[in-house]
């Protein structure tokens, strides 16, 4: 296995929290270490989905511990864990290849987001959560001055890291023109000068969606590699949109102009 791919499959975090994530975890066969819940306390009604988490873990052998508040608080990392903390086996990346593989071995054309440099991991998660329910393939990150699959990202995302493979790149730009040169992808940039309206692309064939990160969004380079820039027209005060709502925007598009 060549550096660039055992770095691409470098360990993160070893904590999931928050109920969604850890039983999402749990249903797709995530290692699993062991459970730390919240004590249950007398007269309190029993919350259902931390009620199937515990029964899962039975099934599954997973050790659970009984914690006080106090005790999940000064381990929690995202300061939101629901009354429930997992210790997992480390997240491992994807490899670009593979996922342009499992496409094409589903017998569609591929469809990527790319993430120039997203530094928030709640718009990382709500990335992924769109990348699940829109059936996209996979999205890709940089490996450096970017949001990795953090604990946060993984609470964010509501259990969709599990199912939405990621892949982290040490170069966007370079990336996006092995994808254009060797496997054919059109690149569409979500961009405020852009000339393309969001909603009159042509989004058949295989595809790679870029957004930029928070305040800067694209840079240059990774502009650049673009073939085209879409612009999302807006009629309110505001003049920016989240990097989320704007993949979120963009994707759900091409989603619908793929079925045609």
């Amino acid at each position: 296995m060549s550096k660039e791919r055992r770095d691409s499959q470098a360990p993160t975090e070893d904590r999931l929290e928050g109920r969604n994530a850890v039983l999402e975890a749990i249903n797709a066969g995530r290692e699993i270490n062991k459970l730390w819940v919240l004590e249950s306390r007398d007269g309190k009604k029993p919350d259902q989905l931390l009620i199937r988490i515990l029964k899962e873990a039975e099934k599954k052998r997973i050790p659970v511990i009984r914690a006080k508040r106090e005790a999940l608080d000064r381990i929690s990392q995202t300061h939101n864990h629901q009354g429930v903390i997992a210790a997992v086996a480390s997240h491992e990346y994807a490899d670009v290849e593979d996922m342009i593989a499992a496409a094409e071995d589903k017998g569609r054309k591929p469809f990527f987001i790319v993430l120039d440099e997203l530094k928030d991991g709640y718009n990382l998660g709500s990335v992924l959560r769109i990348a699940d329910a829109a059936g996209v393939d996979g999205v890709i990150i940089p490996k450096h001055r970017s949001i990795g699959l953090d604990s946060v990202v993984a609470k964010a995302s509501a259990g969709a890291i599990e199912y939405v493979p990621v892949a982290r790149v040490t170069n966007i730009a370079a990336t996006l023109r092995d994808l254009k040169d060797k496997h054919g992808f059109w690149v569409f940039g979500t961009d405020a000068l852009g000339t393309t309206p969001y909603d009159n692309a042509d989004y058949k064939g295989a595809i790679a969606i870029v957004i930029g990160s928070e305040g800067e969004g694209m840079r240059d380079i990774v502009r650049k590699e673009c073939d085209f820039l879409l612009s999302i027209p807006m009629a309110g005060s505001v003049n920016s949109l989240n990097a989320a709502v704007a993949a979120g925007i963009v994707v759900f598009e091409a989603v619908k102009g793929r079925r045609g």
